[in-house]
């Protein structure tokens, strides 16, 4: 595979955090109307099967494909891989902190 389509992986890739992390932020912002407020353990329990859920999720998203390249001895494309994933995301958090400062100066 090319360059480039590593790098269209890896936005594909990083596109699937933001989709899955987007869905987890509206979760936990809404999570008060959906489920009430939190007066016991489970609530809790639940944010923190979420966390670890949302980790093992995101992990295999970011590291999955490039872990599996370079264990089948890609090892350039893993890492082009691994970084170009990497780049978009730090791409989309540049992008949401400008949202941020824009929405509150506006």
């Amino acid at each position: 595979m090319k360059k480039a389509e590593y790098t269209l992986k890896g936005s594909l890739y990083a596109l699937g955090v933001l989709a899955y992390t987007s869905a987890v932020a509206w979760l936990m912002f809404n999570g008060e109307a959906i489920f009430g407020k939190a007066s016991d353990f489970l609530m809790p329990l639940f944010l923190l099967l979420l966390l670890i859920i949302s980790a093992s999720i995101t992990g295999l998203l970011v590291l999955g494909k490039p872990i599996h390249l370079y264990l089948s001895g890609h090892k350039k494309e893993a890492f082009t891989l691994l970084f170009s994933t990497l780049a978009w995301l730090a791409l989309f958090a540049i992008a949401i902190v400008i949202a941020i400062i824009l929405s509150k100066s506006g």
